[in-house]
């Protein structure tokens, strides 16, 4: 990214006394990179994440207006900017990913999810909490561990938890898989929540929290986990109609 934008993402956080400088790049990716920051002096933390979502970035999602079904632009002008995909409604486009996430972030955290606490957001860019240490860095993705059998088990109950947990909140990840759970003190964390969708308006949710669980189940089979997809989609499914 460069580095003009970069500072003009950050700058409502540098001015806030938030953040005091950008450390270094944890990761890049194709929507947006994430930044180790020293925390400022209005923060007591050693380090924070800035996740700066890059220019047009949610372009590359495949078929996004999956994703944007329910959702409503309220302001009639940047309504029709986005619907004719203006240089303004791109910009509309973007901004409404960036608030998405940490609408939905913000409420998760404040539910009781294993998210990183949500600090500020601008129009483009998040802090959150760093999962992690200053020393030792970033916490690695699920991905990239190697598990015992009994933690294995255990995380993977706490996803299922986590799951029906983002369900009582009206929330569906839609992108979760083991790229995007950090293990970090034996828990997992679950991040990039900017394509979640809500159940109640957008019709291709249990089909996304369907995929959501093969996914995890995917990742687990290699330590035994044989549970059906299909039947927990539907327990969880129906929980969440029948509470």
């Amino acid at each position: 990214m460069h580095v003009e934008t970069l500072e003009s993402a950050l700058d409502s956080f540098i001015s806030e006394g938030l953040i005091s400088e950008v450390l270094h790049m944890v990761k890049s990716g194709k929507e947006a990179a994430v930044y180790c920051c020293r925390a400022g002096t209005a923060i007591d933390a050693d380090v924070l994440a800035a996740k700066v979502y890059k220019p047009r970035s949610f372009r590359s999602f495949r078929n996004d207006a999956m994703y944007r079904e329910g959702r409503v632009i309220l302001n009639r002008r940047d309504a029709r900017a986005f619907a004719k995909r203006t240089e303004h409604g791109r910009e509309v486009g973007s901004t409404l990913w960036t608030s998405h996430e940490w609408e939905v972030l913000s409420a998760l955290f404040h539910a009781g999810a294993d998210v990183p606490a949500p600090i500020a957001h601008s129009s483009s860019a998040l802090l959150l909490e760093f999962i992690g240490s200053a020393d030792d860095g970033a916490a690695p993705i699920l991905k990239d561990c190697e598990l015992s059998a009994t933690d294995a088990a255990a995380i993977y109950e706490r996803l299922l938890r986590n799951v029906e947990l983002w369900l009582s909140q009206n929330i569906v990840h839609a992108d979760l898989s083991a790229y995007n759970v950090l293990y970090w003190r034996e828990a997992p964390l679950v991040i990039d929540f900017p394509q979640a969708v809500d159940p109640r308006f957008n019709f291709n949710a249990y089909s996304l929290l369907l995929r959501d669980i093969e996914n995890i189940n995917r990742y687990f089979a290699r330590y035994g986990v044989t549970e059906n997809a299909s039947e927990l989609a539907d327990r969880l499914w129906t929980a969440y109609e029948r509470p």
